[in-house]
């Protein structure tokens, strides 16, 4: 212990006075995997740790004061047998998906990847010694899906990791914990994600939240970011501290509302010009819930999907793994339905931006290049005004058939007669410009 505790902090002092950056200039690299984070516009999460074998979500060992040493005795009857990273890949790439997002460590603390700084992974702990990370990293590779990483910065189990406003039920000492010790063990295994396992996308980071109320907590974030980028120029940083984008950061993030929307009451910040995604969970719960069947409908989720895109949004759609290693055959159903969908109205999903149309109760737009996509989710008539200003229409169509579509136009917009009431879970409507 005192050993790795030795080398983690040599290791943070070395790398920490080059790594610092005061002000962030993206690299040309970064810029691309913007570029493309944004044409991906659907990926799916992936919340899976011990927590899933008492099955009643992620946030179990803090919501049930669970004690972190008897919590910790759950890895030794981890064993996800039925795990298999190609039919996970091969399931979530049936549904139109473009990466991935997997829980690397959460806030229990355990960590799903074969790490040199804790014993309390995956492959030392649990019976089943091999690395959940390595397999996933391996067959996204070879699939031709991106692999993004997500990463807590608290920890409810370590005991040199600072108390917040969260798991303060878990029996572990030190409320003050051990600041330099617990910021340097994140970053060496940050570096070890970042060297191992090939090509990652971005880093998704939780967890800032919980020091809220405390003004004087510094996370050093600058520095930790700087130390991604300097591993992986190319790897994004998106943290969901529900905040205005800080310095160093290349996407922002919304959790289960679209950007500019905060039913949820989590998502209030200003709406930035970085790359925009939001998360949202396919049932009620991020981690597996035996008692959650309340799953949305493929109608819903398109919905959602398609709005998101709209707003200029990528969807980032969770599913939570069981605990013997398999998706929910629900939420396989679910992701079968979404890629059907997918295969015919992808390019009016893909590569696109929002739409210059703001969003209306009808639903939203989608454009890419000289051709606006009009999604019309729920309309009670058979005709539809378009608020395009003076712009020259070369051709309306009906985008699942390429059928022409009749319209006049005015010098505000145009009005277009559809053949029929749209019952279409997306009736989408093609104007060339």
């Amino acid at each position: 212990m005192r050993k790795t505790l030795l080398t983690a902090l040599i290791c943070l002092n070395f790398l920490m006075p080059a790594f610092s950056q005061k002000q962030y200039t993206p690299t040309q690299d970064n810029l691309k995997s913007r570029e493309d984070f944004q044409d991906n516009k659907f990926g799916i999460f992936l919340h899976w740790g011990l927590y899933s074998m008492l099955a009643s979500g992620e946030w179990t060992m803090n919501n049930n004061n669970l004690n972190y040493k008897e919590y910790a005795k759950l890895a030794e009857g981890f064993y996800p047998s039925k795990f298999d990273a190609a039919k996970w890949v091969s399931d979530i790439k049936a549904s139109g998906a473009k990466y991935i997002c997997i829980t690397s460590r959460h806030h229990d603390g355990f960590s799903m990847f074969d790490t040199k700084f804790s014993d309390y992974n995956i492959v030392k702990a649990s019976p089943f010694k091999r690395d959940i990370l390595k397999e996933l990293a391996d067959e996204c590779h070879k699939q031709g899906i991106k692999l993004h990483v997500y990463y807590s910065h608290i920890d409810w189990g370590r005991e040199d990791a600072v108390w917040g406003g969260t798991g303060r039920g878990t029996g572990r000492p030190n409320p003050k914990g051990d600041w330099k010790s617990y910021y340097a063990f994140m970053n060496n295994q940050l570096t070890e994600i970042l060297t191992n396992y090939g090509e990652i996308g971005a880093v998704w980071f939780d967890g800032w939240w919980d020091q809220q109320n405390n003004k004087d907590f510094d996370w050093q974030l600058p520095e930790q970011y700087a130390l991604i980028h300097k591993l992986q120029p190319g790897c994004l940083i998106g943290n969901n501290h529900h905040q205005t984008p800080f310095e160093g950061e290349d996407f922002q993030m919304f959790e289960r509302d679209l950007p500019g929307e905060n039913s949820s009451g989590l998502s209030g910040q200003n709406v930035s010009r970085l790359p925009l995604e939001t998360c949202e969970t396919m049932n009620g719960m991020w981690g597996y819930k035996i008692a959650d069947k309340n799953y949305k409908s493929s109608k819903e989720l398109i919905h959602y999907l398609v709005k998101a895109a709209g707003k200029n949004a990528n969807l980032l759609m969770n599913v939570g793994p069981q605990p013997n290693g398999e998706l929910p055959l629900t939420a396989v159903e679910r992701l079968k339905e979404m890629g059907e969908w997918m295969k015919i109205y992808g390019e009016t999903i893909y590569g696109t931006r929002g739409g210059f149309i703001e969003p209306h109760t009808w639903g939203v737009t989608t454009q890419k290049d000289n051709k606006l996509y009009v999604h019309v989710l729920e309309l009670q008539d058979n005709a539809i005004y378009l608020p395009i200003g003076n712009k020259k229409v070369k051709s309306a169509l009906l985008y699942k058939d390429k059928s022409k579509l009749k319209y006049a136009k005015d010098k505000s917009g145009i009005l277009i007669s559809l053949p029929e009431v749209p019952t279409d879970i997306d009736y989408v409507i093609e104007l060339t410009f």
